[in-house]
């Protein structure tokens, strides 16, 4: 039985069997979702990047949180939207580690990225003469890479524990593959697979921890000038929403997975499963782009300059 076990090489997953003549609906408005979660990460993007008033600190780390939600999102509605076109809903073992890898490690970067950017509000708010000393631009690319390095370490290292388990299953229990159900369809349990897994969820709620406290400290500090106040509206307000979105959304799923109960409806389950893969995305640039001045202006210049090139070309062709 054993020699048969650890040639498993294909798993199936759940979640879409009764979607019957909804498919292709459903396909539609994935993908609807999927290209307005490009547009406006994409436009954050460009926008930074391109002008160069929004090379800072703040700006920077925003990019690269819109970066990373195009890379989680990779990770799952490629292969969501091939299985709702399919009658068959399986994934390859190599292909369910390497999924639940980008899901993680994507989870985890929006973490740093997060605490990152409420370090960079409390130093420009708390003690705005030795912010250019201390967010220099080389410590700027040192924690912006950081901020990728150790996540993709860190789940790295639980990737390689999960894959070296035998399997006595072949079967993962949601739309999408997790570390966590892969594992547990290993024959034995393993100390690894429960260390590692446990110390990357203390060392994140320890960003969490990290972000509440310093936001407690920035509210107690604006309390007691006009200036602080309109800071923390304009630049810590969208970072704080985020925040709330980016942790409820994650916590919603995981204690839903590890405790939530199966008799909810199979469509209620699999919003719960791509609730923190569908909003975060999306809405977290919104805010961003609406809430950010520098940003809302250079999106709107670009949007206003290229209509006006297209007004001007099309007078010039009627003449």
């Amino acid at each position: 039985m054993m020699d048969n076990v650890s040639v498993i090489t294909m798993l199936t997953l759940s979640g879409l069997g009764g979607i019957g003549n909804y498919r292709v609906t459903l396909f539609a408005l994935t993908l609807l979702c999927y290209c307005v979660s490009w547009l406006v990460n994409v436009t954050i993007i460009v926008a930074v990047i391109v002008d160069k008033n929004l090379h800072e600190p703040m700006y920077i780390f925003l990019c690269n949180l819109c970066i990373n939600a195009l890379y989680g999102t990779a990770g799952f509605y490629p292969k969501f939207l091939s299985d709702l076109l399919s009658h068959t809903h399986v994934i390859s073992y190599a292909g369910c580690l390497l999924q639940g890898f980008v899901l993680h490690s994507s989870a985890c970067a929006d973490f740093s990225l997060l605490a990152l950017m409420a370090y960079d509000r409390y130093v420009a708010i708390c003690q705005p003469l030795v912010y250019h000393s201390v967010m220099t631009k080389q410590k700027v690319c040192v924690f912006v890479f950081l901020a990728w390095l150790v996540p993709f370490f860190l789940l790295f290292l639980s990737t390689i524990t999960t894959s070296m388990s035998r399997l006595c299953g072949s079967h993962i229990p949601k739309i999408y593959c997790v570390n966590w159900l892969v594992s547990n369809l290993a024959c034995t349990a393993s100390i690894a697979n429960v260390i590692i897994p446990a110390f990357n969820y203390t060392f994140y709620l320890g960003h969490v921890g990290f972000v509440v406290w310093s936001y407690m400290y920035l509210i107690k500090s604006c309390r007691s000038s006009k200036e602080n106040r309109s800071k923390f509206m304009q630049t810590c307000v969208p970072h704080l929403f985020s925040l709330i979105v980016v942790v409820g959304s994650l916590l919603f799923d995981l204690l839903y997975m590890r405790f939530g109960s199966k008799t909810l409806s199979e469509s209620v389950q699999n919003f719960m499963a791509i609730e923190f893969l569908l909003v975060p995305p999306i809405v977290n640039p919104l805010m961003y782009g609406f809430k950010l001045t520098k940003v809302r202006h250079r999106i709107v210049y670009f949007i206003c300059d290229k209509s006006s090139c297209f007004k001007t070309e099309a007078v010039a062709n009627l003449q």
